[in-house]
């Protein structure tokens, strides 16, 4: 066979230094890689498609264009040319509408994978000598795929390290995650003196950062932060065991738990809070026969616990996962122990749990011991003697009367705190419903 010298394309497509590039590779292909397997190449280009520029629909097209070549190895020496007619191509590539071949084809040589050998009418065939062989074929050059046979296994390999690389970064990112959200968890629950409020601001910070897409090195630089908090709380928490006599039982060793908070928060079952449910009184939620049988709705207990709001980025709460999820922030930074956070969620139920803890942050100031009053009101609960509904009463009064008019007028009268005053401009605006509601319930 003669050397083809078509090397640019028919009709109005136009001639670029792309071309040019992927005709000299074809032309100079390394010894090595004289012979090579086409589907073992046509792998390589699959994995390192993304990198090659190169559709999914275009591979389609690659895989049709190979499979009319009739040798498994190809040669650089031999005859590499094919030259399917589009019906031909479009019947292999599963019915491919013409236009879509043809916008594919071009894909193919724009990324260098084959090369445009077009006859001087644009059609494609081959002709043979007075012995059969071939003298001349005019169609697509499947030369590229012998002569960067090698460079396509190179970026298949590097795409390959390149995922799993990615895919290391985000496990670790998962690791240090669940390590350190564990470990603050731990610290609190067994007493370790430590900022565990700035730990959790630190975290929260960090992962903050973290965006629903990113590449690797996103996530590896995300991953690195982690780790020092990480190293940091594990150095914290393994200096406090080494400081404890490991001979010591478990009542001796509870005498000398101490909290790093500002004012210590017991959860003493026997020390009660100062206050009773958030303003209400306990005993007003024996009487259970007259509170309503249906649930809370969700905006009257935002209404009453709006600093639930503040815990929540951009202060929306839509959902009842919302504000159980806010509940999740809430409870290290009240001193509820993990354990007494479970045995409420088991009690009460994740929704009417998380109403409580939003109820007990709210006149946090008011409550001496937030997870001996939470244990207190899951006992209640286990004996048919608690409902949310007292709680979130009482905080709807309180705002109700905070925000009437003698109240403002009157400067507030004595006994009445600067938390008791309105959360927004306007007060709180209760429907007919609720005043009825609320007018029923003693005072």
């Amino acid at each position: 066979m003669t050397q083809p010298i078509a090397t640019t394309p028919f009709g109005r497509r136009p001639m670029t230094l792309a071309m040019i590039s992927s005709q000299m590779a074809a032309k100079n292909g390394k010894p090595e890689t004289a012979i090579v397997h086409k589907w073992h190449v046509f792998q390589h280009i699959k994995e390192a498609r993304q990198v090659l520029g190169a559709t999914d629909r275009a591979l389609a097209i690659l895989h049709a264009l190979l499979s009319f070549h009739p040798e498994t190895a190809l040669e650089a020496e031999s005859e590499l040319i094919v030259w399917p007619s589009n019906e031909q191509l479009m019947a292999r590539a599963n019915g491919m509408p013409p236009t879509t071949l043809r916008r594919h084809l071009a894909v193919l040589v724009d990324c260098g994978l084959i090369i445009r050998r077009d006859s001087p009418n644009g059609k494609r065939f081959a002709r043979k000598g007075r012995g059969g062989e071939i003298e001349q074929a005019y169609g697509f050059d499947l030369a590229p795929i012998v002569a960067r046979a090698e460079e396509y296994k190179s970026l298949a390999g590097a795409v390959y390290a390149e995922k799993k690389a990615f895919r290391v970064a985000k496990e670790r990112l998962t690791i240090l995650r669940r390590d350190i959200v564990k470990m603050i968890e731990a610290g609190i629950d067994e007493g370790v003196p430590a900022d565990w409020r700035r730990f959790q601001q630190a975290y929260q910070e960090i992962v903050g950062r973290i965006p629903r897409t990113a590449p690797r090195q996103v996530l590896e630089g995300i991953g690195s932060d982690l780790e020092k908090l990480w190293q940091e709380i594990r150095e914290l928490l393994e200096t406090f065991t080494k400081t404890q006599n490991p001979d010591a039982n478990e009542s001796h060793f509870g005498r000398h738990i101490q909290n790093s908070n500002p004012e210590p928060l017991s959860e003493s079952e026997e020390d009660p809070p100062k206050k009773d449910e958030a303003g209400g009184n306990v005993a007003a939620t024996d009487n259970l026969r007259s509170l309503p049988k249906r649930e809370l709705p969700l905006g009257i207990v935002l209404d009453a616990c709006p600093n639930m709001r503040w815990l929540v980025k951009g202060g929306e709460i839509r959902h009842w996962r919302d504000l159980i999820a806010a509940a999740e922030l809430a409870r290290p930074l009240l001193g509820i122990s993990p354990s007494a956070w479970r045995e409420a969620q088991e009690a009460l139920g994740d929704q009417q749990a998380a109403i409580t803890l939003a109820a007990i942050h709210q006149k946090s100031d008011q409550i001496s011991s937030a997870g001996g009053y939470l244990r207190s009101l899951t006992d209640r609960a286990r004996d048919g003697k608690f409902s949310v509904w007292p709680m979130i009463m009482a905080l709807l009064r309180a705002k109700l009367d905070a925000s009437s008019p003698s109240a403002v007028q009157g400067g507030g009268g004595p006994g009445r705190d600067e938390s008791q005053k309105p959360a927004h401009g306007g007060g709180l605006q209760p429907s007919e419903q609720l005043r009825a509601l609320l007018a029923k319930r003693p005072k």
